[in-house]
Formats: structure tokens, sequence, C-alpha cells
């Protein structure tokens, strides 16, 4: 099966040009740990499994635990409302809005980044230049004074200025710089010692640029199209290792209690048929069974998919410094162990 399955990852890497690494675990056995394309085209510096890589939104579920380890040591709770946690006003907000709709994309607050108003995330650029925004304060004018999408609570809308909220929230009761609290209170915790939330103009050693390609063949980093410095919606680096560790540390309850991390894994909102959302993670079931919890993120110059499969403790990292290729390779392997266990 593993030959079979990295005789597909190498066609689809050479197909489409994949620029990335990509790890398979079963408990405790690396199955496939393998590495493409440059870190650095210019410098012609490969990828590799030490590589950080951009996650985008696949770091939503950092800020989740955060919140979560939070309310365990009673400095929050998920139904306290946005207007008593978090000191900012936000004129035009319904107040019944809590920290749970905000975990749930459920809140109906209005998203900085709304894809019925734009397609393009460069357009977010044009009037706020991305290298001012390098605070979870400098998001707030880009959706402090809109008004509200829907009610709390009425439904399943993806929302990145939820999780901004979530991380300034994470900032008042913790007294900590967000990124400061996730480095120290998770990355520390579980031995993610390569991750961290890094500055576009001061990148650590290893660390991957992000690439997008232009249909004639030439290409730009993503420096210029996405905030100088990531955040608690999206934004850090890991490498495949790495976020191997936090998804076993996760389910041996290592960063949470077993209690709060089956309240983080619960199934809280359905966004569609076999595919529910938890807090800061996506489930996907069969009936009434779990068969994978998953992360993504999507940013110019990034694509990020990784998975937890409870059935066999299997783990799945597949990180690229492309805006897309992860998804294709993240279905091939779950298509070829799918042969295998007839799952």
């Amino acid at each position: 099966m593993i030959k079979t399955m990295m005789e597909r990852i190498t066609s689809i890497q050479s197909d489409n040009d994949f620029s990335g690494s990509v790890l398979v675990k079963e408990s405790h056995k690396v199955l496939i740990d393998s590495s493409f394309g440059y870190a650095n085209r210019a410098e012609k510096i490969n990828n590799q499994s030490g590589t950080r890589y951009g996650i985008a939104s696949g770091c939503k579920l950092f800020t989740a635990i955060a919140i979560c380890q939070l309310v365990e040591k009673r400095k929050l709770s998920f139904d306290a409302k946005l207007t008593e946690c978090l000191d900012v006003k936000f004129p035009h907000f319904d107040e019944h809005v809590t920290v749970h709709h905000l975990l749930t994309h459920t809140s109906g607050v209005p998203d900085y980044f709304d894809e019925e108003v734009m397609d393009d995330f460069e357009e977010l650029w044009i009037k706020t230049p991305m290298y001012h925004i390098r605070t979870l304060q400098d998001f707030l004018p880009l959706f402090q004074n809109e008004p509200m999408k829907n009610s709390p609570g009425e439904i399943f809308r993806y929302n990145n200025s939820g999780y901004i909220l979530l991380g300034l929230i994470v900032e008042q009761a913790s007294g900590l710089s967000f990124t400061d609290y996730v480095e120290e209170h998770i990355f520390k915790k579980v031995g993610m010692i390569d991750s961290g939330y890094f500055a576009f103009d001061s990148l650590p050693e290893r660390t991957a640029l992000g690439y997008i390609d232009h249909p004639d063949g030439t290409w730009k980093t993503n420096m210029y199209s996405l905030p100088a410095k990531g955040g608690s919606d999206g934004g850090a680096y890991v490498t495949v290792t790495d976020m191997a560790r936090l998804w076993k540390s996760l389910m041996n309850h290592q960063v949470l209690s077993k209690e709060m991390t089956d309240r983080l894994l619960t199934a809280h909102v359905q966004e569609e048929k076999g595919s529910f959302y938890g807090y800061g993670i996506w489930i996907n079931k069969k009936d009434v069974d779990v068969v994978k919890y998953h992360v993504m993120g999507y940013d110019p110059g990034v694509s990020f998919h990784s998975a937890y499969y409870p059935e066999d403790s299997r783990i799945v990292v597949v990180c690229s410094n492309k805006s897309s290729g992860a998804y294709k390779i993240m279905t091939a392997i779950e298509e070829e162990w799918a042969k295998v266990t007839n799952r």
C-alpha cells in the first residue's frame, strides 16, 4: 500500500508541480515522509520535512484550543457574550453574540474578507496596506463598524473576523499577546519547537516562501499578498512533524482535559451532509461515527490539509508553499488507504 500511495503522490507532484512536504503516520510508525520543490526558488533551497510552512486558516484550531484552556482556568465561559469579555466597541453588533457563536462560525458578525463582495484576498490591501497589519487590533477597522450579516446562531457562515475577535478575547483574558500565548501554552507544551507566528520581514531559517504562479509561467512570492504577521484567524508556520505532534497531544489530552477535548471535538453545527464543525476543527461523519477530524488552510501562496483518523490513529499532514496542491495529495492518500481497508 505504501508503495502504491507513494507512486500516486509522485504522479500528482509531477502533473501539478506540487511543492511542499507530506507526512503520513499510523500510531507511532512513519509511513511516508517526503518533500518536493523549493522552499526558496531563487536560491534553489529544497523543501524538507523540517521546513516551516504557512498554514493559513489551519491554525484556527490553535485559537480554539487557547479559548478552551482559558475556559478550563475559569477566565472565560463559552456562553459569555462578546460585550462581557472584550473591551472594544462594535456599534452594529448584536449584543447576544457569544464565545460559542464565534468558535462555530455562527455569530453572524461581518467578515473582513467577505467572499460575497470580493474573491481575491489581495483586494483587502488596496486601502489598508498589508505591512500595517501586525497585531489583532490592526484588523478591527476592516469590520468593526460594519452591520451584522445575520442573527447569532442562525446559520453557519465561515468567518475570519470571528476568530480575530477570539484572539482579542485570549489577549484580554490572559494578559499576553495572542501569538505569545499560543507559543507558550500550546507550542512549547506539546514540543512544537519549530512552529511560530513569524513576520514576513523577519522569517527564521528553514521557512518556505509562499509562491503565486501566473499562467504565463512567471511567479511572485506572497510577501505583498498577506498580513505582515499572522494571528488568530490564520498565518502560523509549522513543520509537518510539529503538526503531527499537535494531533497526538490533542488526542491524548495533553493540551486539554478529556472533558474539554470532547467539547472541542463535538460536532456543534452541520455545514453539509456528513460534514460538521466543532471548535476550530472540521469533522466528517459516516452515520453516527466520526471518520475524520481535519483542518485546512488556503491563502495566496499557501495550501494546507491535515487530518486525524480516530479508527486507526492515523495522521496525515500536507503542507504546500503554493496556492493549491495540498487537497489533491490528501485525496490521493485517502483513496489509496480506502482501497486497502475497504472504508
